[in-house]
């Protein structure tokens, strides 16, 4: 593992920890790892790396210790470490790498500040530090589609404050085109990013690959937003329907194995 160089990047919700890691996971020549603690196997940015970059190495968390023991000479390693995570951690502590906090160039001083070796500017986001704690609140939504203007109302509230402050939202949600997307909001930043995944149609009934979301705020009223997620799902008839209709415009679209962790 002394060979290979590992690089811990951590920051503030929305800051911009992704975008920094993927500008260098476009090098196919290298042997690239991801992996990001703390989240299980149904993290979005996981799932989205592996998407994105399929030669780029994810690494699962329960095989994180074995894969690091074993590296492979000259590997590139990166860590997407999350707000919420202890930087004190006796794992991290004893890792051998370089320590890159990317945070709002108006955040002057903060535990991240005195973490890193390297401070990167990121996006100028506002209530970016760790004083109070926000809430991390995860759904997995795996099998569900959306309809596609219920889901753009329910955003559109969701990031309005509607149901409690949202500082970041990221999401994988299908279509019943069957298409699949990333949607991103980062308070403080104009609108939510809507990225069509570069994925199979998927026809044939529900989806069996990753969708779900995860929202970062204050006094989030999750019941909530869970039951006006559902609210925007499609029932099984009505998918059918759409899918009948996507497979006569789609002939020759397959659904395919993709990505899994």
């Amino acid at each position: 593992m002394a060979s290979s160089n590992i690089t811990l990047v951590a920051g503030s919700p929305g800051a911009g920890k992704t975008t920094w890691i993927s500008q260098f996971l476009t090098d196919q020549s290298q042997d690239l790892f991801y992996l990001c603690p703390g989240m299980g196997r149904d993290s979005v940015d996981l799932v989205r790396i592996g998407y994105r970059f399929p030669w780029v190495s994810v690494i699962p968390e329960n095989q994180a210790q074995t894969v690091l023991a074993g590296l492979p000479r000259q590997a590139q390693v990166y860590l997407e470490l999350g707000f919420h995570l202890d930087l004190a951690s006796p794992l991290l502590a004893t890792l051998p790498c370089q320590r890159v906090a990317v945070l709002p160039p108006s955040l002057n001083q903060s535990e991240w500040h005195d973490w890193a070796d390297e401070v990167i500017p990121g996006n100028d986001i506002q209530d970016a530090g760790r004083d109070p704690l926000p809430e991390l609140w995860r759904s997995p939504l795996t099998g569900q589609v959306f309809d596609p203007p219920s889901l753009d109302e329910l955003l559109i509230e969701l990031t309005g404050g509607a149901y409690g402050k949202v500082m970041r939202l990221k999401g994988i949600f299908e279509m019943p085109d069957g298409r699949a997307f990333h949607i991103d909001f980062v308070q403080g930043l104009p609108g939510i990013e809507y990225t069509e995944l570069n994925l199979p149609r998927w026809l044939q009934g529900r989806p069996n690959r990753f969708s779900g979301l995860e929202v970062v705020g204050h006094h989030l009223e999750q019941e909530t937003i869970s039951k006006t997620l559902l609210a925007s799902c499609l029932a099984d008839d009505v998918l059918a329907q759409y899918q009948h209709q996507y497979q006569r415009l789609h002939p020759d679209e397959e659904t395919k194995e993709v990505f899994s962790i």
